[in-house]
């Protein structure tokens, strides 16, 4: 107390024109000015808990957009404190929020009273430029992937259909049975048609894996039918033949007479 008293007489002794002395002595001291202009010992982080009286309980007034929220805060929090707190409210994250007081955004580690807020002090709340351009970057790519899965699931959606034809046309042979050799090459065509479409979707994320597994497949089916072309022509096309049976009538008839 009587080192309080001995910065005021001193401030006080210099006049008006030595309050930047003052400051810096009592930056030396290890005390500071409140915006009041009351010299008060600095703040540490264990100072709180020393402190004999409690910290009062604030409620602060917050814009957001057009939202408008009432925290309950201690006084002598930080603005990175509040954040927290109304990171609960808005979904925000305290890394995104900037909050602005008298015209002046305000830092993490300025202390509220420190800076003039008292109960019932309006600030504002907006959302950092820097974090909206990240997120809208974000969503972005995230389009885009949903965009390079949806392509590469459909091209294996159409190579299942096209290896349920290969399974049919392979059974087929393996039975002696010949089939079009047009249906054989426009499968391979249809195959080879997916293989492009594989290459023109880009590699970002897994695609590239998921690309070579259907590239894979592609591959797989396209040489089966390359082999089931050479066996389908070493076979000769079924000749179906019918033998019709004729009935000759008798020569003679024999009539039986009954008188």
């Amino acid at each position: 107390m009587e080192r309080t008293m001995e910065m005021r007489r001193r401030s006080g002794s210099d006049g008006g024109s030595s309050s930047g002395r003052t400051e810096e002595e009592a930056d030396g001291l290890g005390w500071e000015v409140r915006p009041s202009g009351l010299l008060v010992q600095r703040r540490s982080e264990g100072s709180v808990a020393a402190s004999p009286h409690p910290p009062l309980t604030i409620r602060v007034k917050v814009a957001y957009g057009a939202a408008r929220h009432e925290v309950s805060v201690s006084s002598i929090a930080t603005f990175g404190d509040l954040k927290k707190l109304l990171s609960v409210k808005t979904g925000l994250e305290p890394a995104d929020q900037c909050l602005t007081y008298k015209g002046k955004e305000r830092a993490n580690k300025e202390f509220l009273d420190t800076s003039g807020v008292k109960n019932k002090s309006k600030l504002i709340l907006t959302e950092d430029a820097t974090s909206l351009e990240k997120r809208y970057i974000e969503m972005r790519k995230n389009a885009r992937m949903q965009n390079i899965q949806r392509a590469i699931s459909d091209v294996s959606l159409e190579v299942d259909r096209l290896a349920d034809q290969v399974t049919s046309i392979e059974k087929s042979i393996s039975k002696g049975n010949k089939v079009a050799e047009v249906q054989i090459t426009t499968l391979i065509e249809l195959l080879m048609m997916q293989a492009v479409k594989l290459d023109s979707i880009p590699s970002e994320g897994d695609a590239p894996s998921q690309k070579n597994l259907q590239g894979k497949r592609v591959q797989k089916y396209v040489e089966t039918l390359d082999v089931l072309k050479i066996s389908n022509a070493r076979l000769k096309p079924a000749v179906v033949t019918t033998k019709w049976e004729t009935f000759d009538p008798p020569a003679t008839t024999n009539w039986e007479l009954f008188d």
